[in-house]
């Protein structure tokens, strides 16, 4: 039986982030919905071209989304928070998308955005359901179906539909405050309307559907592994079903998933290191397996000839065998042959995600030909990077040696630094400050580019950007924020910009993944030993700190965020990484200390995301997690105030190993969560400083000064004002001038308001 090559979803930013820029537009009312479409469908166009070209035999339809592909999945099913629904007035299309991913307004009321946080353990963020007791569903808003009719229109009939599972879509969700019911309930709801999709999908003769499951990969409690089977009772006999699971290993679920009435399993063995043979043995020969082998989240070239003398063993004593992406290539940029500036060797140990389509149908035709000689040719580049200079640096190796395990950090604890940052600081009770970037401007980008390819001089680009700084500054001091930040204007993002300036870090040119909606960011690719040789950021903000009397931040980027947001080389450990990075960043910091920067934030926005999939694993990731944070601080004075901030994850996870940090201030989004995460900081009696993201950046609604105040009144129920901070729930870069003023102004009334009845 022939083997087959599939993907599980094609990125779908467009090669050179066409969607990005039409989404923009749209928003900013500069394009119609038409042409908004016409970039869709030509992306969508695009993606299947590209698999075809590179003979991927089965291609994923329903992978595209707008915004976001559980957003998708919530239109799909008619799932509309409360809120939104009398605005739409029951008609579902793409604007109502946009309303519960951004916020909006009606009859002069501001409605907030649905809660955002991250894909399993990647960067990606999706928009997390809302559910009600005794909700109803329906089958709502039929792009899947569009998308279908539309590859079969164009001539593509080997394709593959692809939805979420009804179980994981479940499990992402949150149920609202005050509904005592388990989301487990909503099953039976739903279950009609899968069925109803199925019978549809059936209609047009597709022969399978890409159910995806990654919920597998966890450590589930007993009754919602005990739903699968039912579950998939009602979904059995409409269509074959590719269960699908990635992002971890299912060995664990394996007595389960192997009594599902499905017709074929997808197992992730690039991030599960599932045992191939153990996989084999127990799922039935009458399945498909599809082994996930080539990496959807990572960019270095996969070593085929490795991976055909594995899977040629198990081709012969099993008839059905499909080779695939270990997940979506949503997490991969799009094309390596758009980064003409790479040096030629560095690029050949790259493969991005149209080089991955090549990659599944070099392997692929191998395995059915028996022929291995052209995956020799593909993979002899990967043995080529140890011998390359750049990667080893022996001084830095020596370094991590002489650490060894103990991490010791020398700063005392936070009482005693406590009075002595107040003594030195002198703030006003309830600070305000911002977590750090203002808004990029297309001058700035500009200025940045120009400086770049060489089209003005370091003192031009320098001169204008001290001038950027200055109006920033300004800015601040005309709003009366007490601790202000430089703005960030020379940064093109948070972890790009250290990539750009420390050794071991390459940066691409259009090597872009989606984040959420229409923010993208470029990770740099770790491909040796980190280490800094010049300070990158004490000039600015140096510059910064000359221009007023007010307390100027320093603003770096944590290590484990450094980590998570680049491709990582693989091989060496994450850890030893991670302490690289740390050593990078401690020296930084005390370069910013012999300029009298007095207060420093460190930004560990993916702690919480790197957190293994199996709770089993926790303690061990969070162990040295920590202690690179600890390692970046450990020769820190006591008098310097360090921050931290993160952002749209589950904290109550995490939240003693947040503790742990002992950083003295730390900046957490509350707009979305409201006082759930405050509450539970109260609980666990959480004695440092607490700055609280009062409203939301990702939305363009105005927060006003009553609902601020009432926000922080009711805040100050559960925490101290000796403990509060007060800063929007993220940086500023994404949002306009305008926006940023007004919300920014409302901040700060609302807070001085609030100091006044304290007083």
């Amino acid at each position: 039986m022939k083997v087959l090559s599939h993907t599980l979803g094609f990125p779908r930013i467009g090669p050179y982030r066409e969607l990005k820029k039409a989404q923009e537009k749209y928003w900013n009312s500069q394009i119609t919905k038409e042409k908004l479409f016409n970039v869709g469908y030509n992306i969508r166009k695009f993606n299947l071209h590209k698999q075809i070209n590179n003979n991927i035999d089965l291609l994923p339809v329903g992978d595209f989304a707008w915004y976001d592909h559980i957003l998708n999945t919530s239109l799909m099913l008619g799932n509309i928070p409360v809120r939104f629904q009398e605005k739409i007035n029951n008609s579902i299309d793409i604007d109502t998308m946009f309303y519960i991913a951004r916020g909006s307004i009606h009859d002069k009321k501001s409605l907030n955005a649905s809660k955002m946080t991250k894909w399993f353990n990647t960067n990606y963020h999706y928009i997390v359901p809302e559910f009600y007791k005794n909700q109803s569903f329906h089958f709502s808003w039929k792009q899947l179906l569009n998308e279908l009719d539309e590859a079969i229109k164009m001539d593509f009939n080997n394709i593959k539909p692809i939805l979420i599972g009804p179980l994981t879509y479940l499990w992402l969700g949150n149920k609202i405050q005050g509904n005592n019911f388990s989301r487990l309930e909503l099953i039976k709801k739903i279950l009609p309307v899968y069925i109803e999709i199925l019978l549809e999908i059936k209609k047009r003769n597709i022969e399978w559907i890409q159910i995806d499951e990654p919920i597998l990969a966890l450590e589930l409690p007993k009754k919602w592994l005990q739903a699968f089977k039912n579950t998939y009772d009602n979904l059995k006999n409409y269509i074959n079903i590719l269960l699908t699971t990635y992002f971890g290993s299912i060995s664990h679920n394996i007595e389960l998933i192997k009594t599902l009435p499905v017709n074929g399993i997808h197992i992730d063995l690039v991030n599960g290191k599932d045992n191939i043979e153990f996989i084999n043995k127990n799922i039935s020969k009458k399945w498909i397996i599809s082994f996930g082998i080539i990496s959807g989240r990572n960019i270095w070239k996969t070593d085929l000839k490795k991976w055909y003398d594995i899977l040629l063993t198990i081709k012969n004593n099993r008839p059905f065998l499909w080779i695939g992406s270990s997940c979506s290539l949503i997490h991969t940029p799009v094309d390596l042959n758009l980064e003409l500036k790479l040096n030629k060797k560095i690029k050949s140990w790259f493969s991005f995600a149209i080089q991955k389509c090549k990659e599944l149908s070099l392997i692929t035709q191998a395995i059915n030909n028996n022929d291995s000689s052209e995956l020799i040719q593909w993979s002899k580049f990967i043995h080529t990077r140890k011998l390359y200079k750049q990667i080893t640096n022996e001084q830095v190796q020596k370094k991590i040696l002489l650490i060894g395990n103990n991490i010791i950090n020398n700063r005392k604890n936070y009482n005693t630094r406590s009075l002595l940052q107040k003594e030195k600081l002198k703030l006003p009770f309830i600070p305000t400050t911002t977590i750090g970037s203002f808004p990029q401007t297309l001058d700035i980008r500009k200025l940045r580019s120009d400086f770049k390819s060489g089209f003005i001089t370091y003192d031009f680009y320098k001169k204008k950007m001290k001038n950027y700084i200055k109006n920033i500054i300004n800015i601040q001091e005309k709003l009366d924020l007490d601790v202000l930040v430089h703005g960030e204007p020379e940064r093109n993002d948070m972890v790009e910009y250290f990539g750009e300036n420390l050794n071991g870090f390459i940066i691409t040119e259009n090597g872009w993944v989606q984040s959420y909606g229409s923010r993208c960011v470029k990770p740099p690719i770790i491909i040796g030993d980190i280490s800094r040789n010049k300070p990158i950021t004490v000039y600015w903000s140096q510059y910064a700190q000359s221009l007023t009397k007010k307390i100027v931040k320093g603003m770096l980027t944590g290590p484990i965020t450094m980590l998570l947001w680049s491709f990582p080389r693989n091989d060496i450990s994450p850890i030893e990484i991670t302490k690289q990075i740390a050593l990078a960043l401690k020296e930084e910091i005390y370069d910013l200390e012999k300029v009298n920067i007095k207060i420093i934030q460190i930004d560990e926005p993916a702690l919480r995301e790197g957190l293994p999939l199996k709770k089993s694993e926790w303690n061990q990731y969070l162990k040295w997690a920590i202690e690179a944070f600890h390692l970046t601080i450990s020769s820190t004075k006591d008098v310097t105030q360090i921050h931290t901030h993160m952002c749209y994850s589950e904290f109550k996870d995490i939240i003693h190993s947040i503790i742990s940090l002992d950083a003295d201030v730390i900046s957490i989004e509350a707009s979305r969560s409201n006082n759930n995460l405050i509450k539970l900081f109260k609980s666990l009696n959480y004695p440092n400083e607490l700055g609280l993201g009062v409203y939301d950046i990702h939305s363009p609604n105005i927060p006003s000064i009553n609902k601020i105040k009432n926000f922080l009144i009711n805040a100050l129920k559960n925490i101290s004002f000796k403990n509060l901070w007060v800063n929007p729930d993220c940086g500023l870069k994404t949002r306009k001038w305008e926006e940023v003023i007004k919300s920014l102004h409302n901040m700060v009334k609302a807070t001085k308001i609030l100091r006044k009845k304290i007083q």
